[in-house]
């Protein structure tokens, strides 16, 4: 019987890349990098170009029959074709690198027949790396790591979008936990979720694949679950890198507990 690949090789590889990217952004984080407007209150850096180029590179030099997905490039349709492709992020949590707030990371995934099997968030800001590969667990700066134990909301304490926050998207839900703190880029916040440094994320807002294809499989290989309200998981590489529906992250009570409260909960209008 043929063992399950592992994806060593692709994991020490998407770290290395995430951690040349992270110090060409650590370099713009320090010294400053012109900025400008994509759309509305959508900004992109010179960071966030020089990182797509670094990572760009460096996987069409190692994998070049991988497809690619990546916020600042156009997007290559012949990645549909691709059973491998890469989804990237150069700079999840752009607006927090401009503003000087800790709380971006680069995010490397790579999705095998729309499945996630690898994933690394690195935040160069705090010198942070959450990484693994299926079936080889996860590591928060090489060193093992896990959900969070944590089984009740009410002693949960959540990250969630600074922008759903400040908008007041999250009022009625707030009160339901022991703390929420309002945290940048949702790479990241999949992140300290997956190595137990917050117990839990809610999104409400719609999300594209590179913003949390690494995150997902981070927090389902650290042994949570990420997944709409209705419990359903993600599929990468689709022809619409959009996804709409609200999406929850942690540790399977929790994640359960709160889908049966929005059970329960009237309809929003």
């Amino acid at each position: 019987m043929t063992s399950p690949p592992t994806y060593r090789d692709e994991l020490g590889f998407a770290l290395d890349v995430a951690r040349e990217a992270g110090r060409l952004i650590a370099r713009f984080y320090r010294d400053g990098a012109k900025t400008w407007q994509k759309s509305e209150n959508n900004p992109v850096t010179e960071a966030d170009l020089a990182a797509d180029a670094c990572i760009r590179k460096a996987i069409a030099d190692a994998h070049p029959e991988d497809g690619l997905l990546t916020e600042e490039s156009e997007d290559d349709l012949r990645r549909l074709d691709c059973a491998r492709v890469w989804i990237v992020d150069p700079i999840d949590g752009t607006r927090e690198f401009t503003r000087q707030i800790p709380e971006f990371a680069v995010s490397i995934g790579l999705v095998v027949e729309g499945e996630p099997v690898l994933g690394v968030v690195h935040n160069p800001a705090v010198d942070v790396t959450v990484a693994g590969a299926l079936g080889g667990g996860v590591t928060r700066n090489g060193e093992p790591a896990r959900v969070s134990q944590c089984a009740s909301l009410a002693a949960a304490r959540v990250v969630a979008s600074r922008s759903e926050h400040r908008d007041g998207m999250l009022e009625g839900l707030e009160s339901q936990f022991a703390s929420l703190r309002p945290t940048g880029s949702i790479a990241w916040k999949l992140a300290l979720v997956a190595c137990g440094d917050a117990d839990f994320n809610l999104s409400l807002k719609p999300k594209h694949e590179w913003d949390v294809c690494a995150g997902d499989f981070l927090v389902h290989e650290a042994g949570g679950a990420y997944v709409d309200f209705d419990g359903r998981r993600a599929r990468y590489n689709r022809r619409d890198a959009v996804r709409e529906a609200s999406m929850i992250a942690g540790p399977r009570p929790l994640v359960e507990a709160f889908m049966a409260l929005e059970e329960a909960r009237p309809a929003r209008s």
